[in-house]
């Protein structure tokens, strides 16, 4: 009779609905660069409905065309089907009323590399947002704790960093602050698997493992350039066939973002010191005369209107 009503204990425990917190079937996306985007077409593409929220309108409906024109190429590649993109576009809300956050089972920021900006945003949906709802930054240089500082909910705020492309890149690091707690990492874990992604824990560091990893080899690459030991489709060359790469480099930090990239570089020169960080003299050019990369068409190499290299830079 007691092993009976052991049983029947664990099956209505089993059966319990998950407590307030772990119930994610509503995000909001702070953001809605080339990061926000490919997070919402994940999070969406996951059964899971998101709002975007961004500052004014004018961004949020370039976002808005900017996600629908990536999803239309992904469909001529075969890597996507018209249904799947109606799908994910019909989970989508975009506003630029933060009030929504209210609304929202999780949040995650997902704007430039800036603390004070972070801050200012963490500080503001700590007011709006229901008090067990998770805190998620997908910052790659910037300490969370700091971030948590300003919050009534510092147990409840942990980093994802994605990968872009999003969509297409199996790995996320999730980043534990100081006071971040083990329900916290607990439920982020189990909705990185939900939404297809492998989790690798780690500790609050400036870099955690994939920037820290990745930062001097572009910026290697690029005193190479600048040295004129190659040219830039030769290094990307090597690279891709001497150690099997995807994508060389060069092309790489074009794909990134060259001011993402230097914001990183300049973060990590910053707090860690080590001269492999120290930005090279050509990205701050480019980053200079706005030659950012893929995003606007040109940077270490020219693109065509769906992401093509169609020229060397000289």
């Amino acid at each position: 009779m007691n092993e009976e009503k052991l049983k029947l204990e664990d099956i209505l425990n089993e059966s319990a609905e998950p407590e307030m917190g772990e119930r994610i079937e509503y995000v909001a996306i702070i953001g809605a660069g080339v990061m926000g985007q490919g997070i919402a077409q994940t999070v969406a593409g996951s059964e899971i409905d998101v709002c975007i929220i961004e500052k004014d309108m004018d961004h949020l409906e370039e976002a808005k065309k900017s996600l629908k024109l990536s999803m239309e190429h992904e469909i001529e590649r075969w890597a996507l089907t018209e249904s799947e993109m109606k799908s994910i576009m019909s989970r989508i809300k975009w506003t630029i009323n933060i009030e929504e956050v209210n609304e929202c089972d999780l949040i995650i920021e997902a704007v430039a590399e800036d603390l004070k900006l972070k801050e200012e945003i963490f500080k503001k949906i700590d007011k709006i947002a229901k008090p067990d709802t998770i805190f998620i930054s997908n910052t790659s240089t910037l300490s969370l704790t700091k971030i948590a500082e300003v919050t009534n909910r510092k147990d409840k705020i942990i980093g994802m960093h994605f990968l872009n492309p999003v969509p297409k890149v199996p790995l996320v690091e999730l980043v534990r602050a100081f006071h971040t707690s083990d329900k916290t990492v607990e439920i982020i874990k189990n909705f990185a698997s939900r939404i297809g992604k492998t989790a690798v824990e780690v500790y609050e560091y400036p870099g955690f493992v994939t920037t820290r990893a990745i930062v001097p080899l572009l910026n290697e690459a690029m005193y190479i350039l600048l040295e004129g030991v190659a040219s830039a489709k030769d290094i990307d060359t090597a690279m891709k066939l001497g150690y099997d790469f995807k994508m060389g480099p060069l092309e790489m930090a074009d794909s990134m973002g060259l001011d993402e990239v230097l914001a990183w570089m300049e973060q990590l020169w910053k707090t860690l010191g080590e001269p492999r960080y120290r930005p090279c003299p050509i990205l701050r050019k480019l980053v200079r005369e706005r030659k950012l990369g893929k995003k606007t068409g040109i940077g270490f190499y020219q693109y065509d209107s769906e992401g093509k290299i169609i020229y060397q830079e000289k």
